[in-house]
Parts: structure tokens; sequence; C-alpha cells
């Protein structure tokens, strides 16, 4: 099928974090491709622009730990080489400290991803006197990505490789036959409609991006339902989670809500300002969808490589599973370039 020595032709689909990062690791690791990002969507527009991009990871119903764990790993050590070098502010990727406090004892006093993030310890009685309402805590170093950042610096990456960004719907994955030879789904929510899996939702999550500089560390509520996250321009404060909600207009009496909650950890936002609301509609299902798939059509054939379905968990683990997926795309590259065994007469 793929004459000597022409670049294999992949498309990816989606440009948010998971779309980005997969066509900047096929890219670096897939050799003689060429790369074609489309999407209705691109940044600042995203679901990934409105994420806070922390990398505290979200646990996956139907995904075995050690998997998780692995995908994590790889993106927190990505992420750490890119915050300790020069590029560290162009790609908006920087060290974060802070606090998860609980107002009962979890039942997990040491989460699986303890090791992974930088030291990982109990709270001291010391350091819960400013949590009163809190027995219990752990203080942890992590990352956080800014998407509003990170993914034009992605997206700068791509094009110096090769790479190309079209702004177009995707309706069909056929429509992208003959053009391409490899196609990967990284469309988020949108595979709802465009590969029809009814296994994935909206989860609805409203968030106040606001300016208090004097806040420097991280506080999360076991949940994760309230937080505060320090950004490199802004604060984060959130959130909620409604699910099946599709609304993107923000509720200003959820925005009250928010920041009563975050007033009530950090007494001092009660002075932030310049306060924006945000809206995004995050991909959730009970798994990550990452498999290849051989779309077959009145004899035509498309080898497809899907990825989507991070839920809230999309930055702590989006190049763990871009390695992965890069890998799934390097298997239909070798099939493509094997030629088929000829046909007995």
């Amino acid at each position: 099928m793929d004459p000597p020595g022409r670049p294999v032709r992949i498309a990816v689909v989606g440009a948010g974090v998971i779309g980005l990062s997969t066509a900047l690791c096929i890219s670096n690791r897939v050799p003689r491709s060429s790369i074609t990002v489309l999407s209705d969507k691109f940044t600042p527009d995203t679901t990934s622009d409105v994420a806070a991009g922390m990398l505290i990871p979200h646990q996956f119903a139907d995904t075995a730990i050690y998997k998780q764990k692995q995908w994590f790993r790889a993106t927190f050590d990505h992420l750490f080489a890119i915050a300790n070098s020069a590029e560290a502010g162009d790609a908006g990727v920087h060290l974060v400290s802070g606090w998860q406090i609980f107002r009962n004892l979890p039942v997990e006093e040491v989460p699986f991803w303890a090791d992974v993030v930088l030291g990982f310890r109990k709270m001291t009685e010391a350091e819960l006197k400013k949590f009163p309402q809190h027995v219990f805590g752990q203080a942890f170093t992590t990352l956080k990505c800014e998407g509003p950042t990170y993914l034009p610096w992605m997206e700068k990456r791509i094009k110096a490789s090769g790479g190309l960004m079209l702004m177009r719907r995707v309706e069909d994955l056929w429509e992208l036959q003959p053009s391409f030879d490899i196609v990967v789904n990284c469309s988020g929510l949108g595979s709802r409609e465009l590969v029809g899996d009814s296994r994935i939702l909206p989860v609805q999550g409203q968030v106040l991006k606001v300016q208090a500089p004097w806040v420097k560390h991280f506080i999360r509520e076991e949940s994760g339902l309230t937080y505060i996250y320090p950004g490199a321009s802004n604060v984060t404060l959130g959130g909620t989670r409604q699910e099946g909600a599709w609304e993107l207009a923000p509720d200003p009496g959820i925005s009250r809500d928010i920041f009563s909650r975050c007033c009530a950890l950090e007494p001092s936002l009660r002075g932030a300002y310049d306060v924006k609301e945000k809206v995004g509609l995050r991909p959730s299902r009970p798994g990550v969808q990452l498999q290849k798939e051989l779309l077959l059509q009145d004899g035509r054939r498309l080898p497809v490589v899907h990825h989507y379905g991070h839920g809230s968990g999309g930055f702590s683990v989006h190049w763990g599973t871009a390695l992965e997926a890069t890998r799934l795309v390097s298997e239909w590259v070798q099939a493509l370039r094997t030629p088929a065994p000829k046909e007995k007469l």
C-alpha cells in the first residue's frame, strides 16, 4: 500500500492537550511520517484551556492502578524535565507546592501516586492549624501545566517538525480517507458523535480565574471539589462536577458558591480581583479509550488509533497515554510498510 520512501500520512483529530501531545509524540518517534492536526477548536477555545492543569491524578474505575501510575510517572518525568529547562516559562510548566486536606481520616493515607510527586508527607499538627475544620492532610510538590501556554508551545513544536494545523470539523472519520493512511482519534467528548461512543459523557466544570498573586500554595479538599491552584498568570478557584450537563455559560450562583468555599479555606482570597468565570466539559469515561481499530467500508480500509476519554485526568497522564497511542500508531505504520504476501493464482 505504501510506496517506498513516501512518508506515512497521519491525521490527528482533536487539538486539546491529548491531540497535541499525541501529534508531538508521533512526530518525535515515528520516522518518515507527516502529521496533520484537524480540529474545529484550537487553543484558547478547548477544554484544556479551562483546566487548571495540576498533576494530581484522577482515578479511572476501569483501568489497572499500575497502568495509571505508569502513565502518571511518564507524564511527571516529561514535564519535570521541561520545568527544569530554559523552556519552562514558554511551555507554562512549573513546580507548585501545597496541601491536600481532609475533614475525616481518608481510607487511603498514602495514594498510589505518592512516590511520583516530590516530597510527599503527612501534614504536621502545626500546618493543620491553618485548616481548623480539617483533621488530616498531605503535603507535596507537584507540577502545574498552564493550558493556554502549553498548548501553543506544543503547536509551535509540531509545526517546527513539519506538522500542519487545520481548523476543520470532522463529521466522519471516512472523510479523511484516502488523504491519510492512519487516523488518530483524540476528539474527546466529540467521540460521542464521531465514533458513536455512548460511554463518554460530559462532566461540566465551572471555575474562576482570579488575580491573587500572594497565594503561593495550592489547597485541595479531599474530594477535589473545592480547590485553589495558583498559576503563572492567575489563580484557579474551583469547582463543580455536573454529570451530563452540556451548558457552557457560567452560572453566577455557582460562581458565588465556589468563591465562598475557597475563601473558607484561604480567607485572603477575599482580596482577589479581576475575576473571570470559565466553564469546561470534561470528556468523562469509566476508562481511557486507547486502542487500534481497522475500519472497513466497501473494500476500503482505514487504520485508526483511538485515544480519548480522560475526564478530569487529562493533564496528569497525557504524555504517558500519548506514548502508548504512539506505540499503537507505530504498529499500524509497520503493518502498512510490510509488503502484503502475494496471492497464489
